[in-house]
């Protein structure tokens, strides 16, 4: 009976450290096809295939470029990825009072990952900002690292230039998380309950995975258009804005199937990184309540 006892929950400083390092574990492994997924946003012409794409950036540009932009989500992961799990805690805790639930419902795990998705988007906005304009290569001539882009944003743009694609960015985040959390609680219910340590990873990383796969097929028309309003320097029309209108251009000009551009790399790197992120915050989490606690 004690092996169905909830686990007891982590004080604050705990889960942001567990997020913290899970966030950096999994952005260590998974950055390069972050790189081929926004290029490929980037592009209004047709799509390209992951393996030429990764060809073609290691033949022209050098195997660094897989890497190029990686400081600035390397400053935010902590944060971002600490905030989407400590903040889904805390919401799970807060709704629960608020609701007067004794335990955990898939509802309760979509309203929890949609809040905490939204309090990470408002985080991550200027991070991601740099990143996509230090991965877009017509600008490789103009950033030479992700301080010099920073600088030179601030200069050219102002301030408030590191803020454009907040609202795509709040979409963009809500829907992943609220499917991301939403799946695994179902997810895990459908597993056949783990028995050992190695059957519990087994499982996390499958319900993750799982996740990180529904989220990604939510989100990726919002990351597309979030990904193009970023991208904009300044220099002539500003083509996209707002969302929703966004959205509707897109389709309108280059068809539905532009919404999801990117798609693949994207779905590789998060099915498999939800899967990373969950085990490695599970099994830091665990070690910190067995030692800490």
């Amino acid at each position: 009976m004690s092996a169905e006892a909830p686990p007891k929950p982590l004080p604050f400083h705990f889960q942001f450290l567990a997020g913290a390092i899970a966030g950096i574990s999994e952005i260590l492994t998974m950055y390069p096809l972050d790189v081929v997924k926004t290029r490929a946003q980037l592009s209004t012409t047709g799509n390209v295939g992951i393996i030429s794409s990764l060809k073609e950036i290691i033949q022209k540009e050098g195997p660094a470029t897989l890497y190029r932009g990686i400081a600035a989500p390397i400053f935010v992961e902590a944060p971002k990825r600490a905030t989407k799990f400590a903040a889904n805690e805390q919401y799970t805790t807060l709704y629960k009072k608020l609701f007067g639930l004794d335990k955990i419902t898939q509802s309760l795990a979509i309203a929890t990952g949609v809040s905490a998705g939204v309090t990470e988007a408002l985080i991550i906005v200027p991070f991601e900002l740099v990143k996509i304009r230090m991965q877009d290569p017509t600008n490789a001539a103009l950033y030479n690292s992700t301080s010099d882009a920073l600088r030179k944003i601030l200069k050219k743009e102002g301030p408030l230039a590191l803020f454009n694609g907040l609202e795509a960015t709040i979409w963009r985040h809500a829907a992943w998380n609220g499917g991301y959390f939403g799946v695994i609680f179902g997810v895990k219910e459908l597993l056949p309950k783990a028995k050992t340590k190695n059957e519990q990873l087994a499982n996390n990383f499958v319900a993750g995975a799982i996740g990180g796969t529904f989220g990604t097929m939510l989100n990726t028309p919002m990351d597309v258009v979030k990904t193009r309003i970023q991208g904009y320097t300044g220099v002539g029309p500003k083509k996209y804005n707002w969302t929703l209108p966004s959205l509707a251009l897109v389709a309108k000009e280059e068809g539905m199937g532009a919404l999801y551009r990117g798609f693949t790399a994207k779905v590789l790197r998060l099915g498999p990184g939800g899967g990373i992120l969950l085990v490695v915050f599970d099994t830091v989490s665990t070690f910190m309540r067995k030692h800490f606690m």
